[in-house]
């Protein structure tokens, strides 16, 4: 998490930066890509869209893509693409 603190800070993201360390891992992403390892860090209903409130945080780690769903200030999603793997997650 101190990667994604580093970054939202660098973006602006203040707020974020320091919610970053209360998340919590709900459910790992099951699309089987092999690039993908994205995380849900709060309960969604799959395929309905988050709605008002919802906006989109791209962040630019050195390696692979980083961005944040993130609803009224809560970050529900992480989406991590083609990053070394990270150590095995379980909810």
């Amino acid at each position: 998490m101190a990667e994604l603190t580093t970054l939202l800070e660098d973006e602006g993201e203040h707020e974020l930066a320091i919610c970053v360390r209360d998340v919590h891992l709900v459910a790992m992403c099951n699309c089987d890509d092999g690039f993908c390892q994205s995380i849900h860090t709060a309960v969604h209903q799959q395929g309905k869209p988050y709605g008002e409130g919802h906006r989109c945080v791209p962040l630019s780690p050195s390696k692979g893509t980083l961005v944040l769903d993130v609803v009224y200030g809560r970050i529900m999603y992480i989406e991590i693409l083609d990053r070394a793997p990270m150590h095995s997650l379980k909810p």
